[in-house]
């Protein structure tokens, strides 16, 4: 098994890329990942499956815990023939999109895809993500409404 991911860069690198890959598209994830070449062999741990999963929230976002309600997940695990083992959680129950992520977080164990996968696969999601927030907050921006109070002096 080559390097593993126990320095705190590395997990937070993880953690970063696991986001990333959750958020993404998946005929987008696909087709980068395809762009990436020809993959190592591998085989599922755990094929995808769907489930739900409780969510929290907090009143005002900081306060008492409440639950929200339900959400779908999928989720698969797989095992590169080296060893690394990738897992893939997504929001919904696109089964090709959790063995895709599963897929990018194993081989972003290894060093030599490393690299690699950050400039072809992660870097492209994260940008068209970004991208995606400025259009919704300038969507957003422009139907605000500003009040505004005309202070009125003397009587009447």
């Amino acid at each position: 098994m080559s390097s593993s991911l126990s320095d705190t860069d590395g997990i937070e690198r993880r953690r970063r890329w696991l986001s990333v890959l959750a958020k993404a598209p998946g005929e987008r994830l696909e087709a980068l990942l395809q762009q990436v070449g020809p993959v190592p062999a591998w085989q599922a741990l755990r094929r995808a499956e769907t489930g739900l999963v409780m969510i929290n929230g907090r009143v005002s976002g900081t306060g008492t815990p409440f639950c929200a309600g339900e959400m779908t997940v999928t989720r698969a695990a797989i095992r590169l023939d080296s060893g690394e083992l990738g897992i893939g959680y997504v929001g919904g129950r696109d089964r090709r999109k959790a063995e895709s992520a599963a897929l990018v977080d194993a081989l972003g164990q290894r060093a030599d895809w490393r690299e690699r996968l950050e400039a072809q696969v992660i870097a492209p999601l994260e940008a068209e993500a970004e991208a995606r927030h400025r259009l919704i907050a300038a969507r957003a921006a422009a139907t605000r409404v500003e009040f505004f109070t005309v202070a009125r002096e003397g009587g009447t």
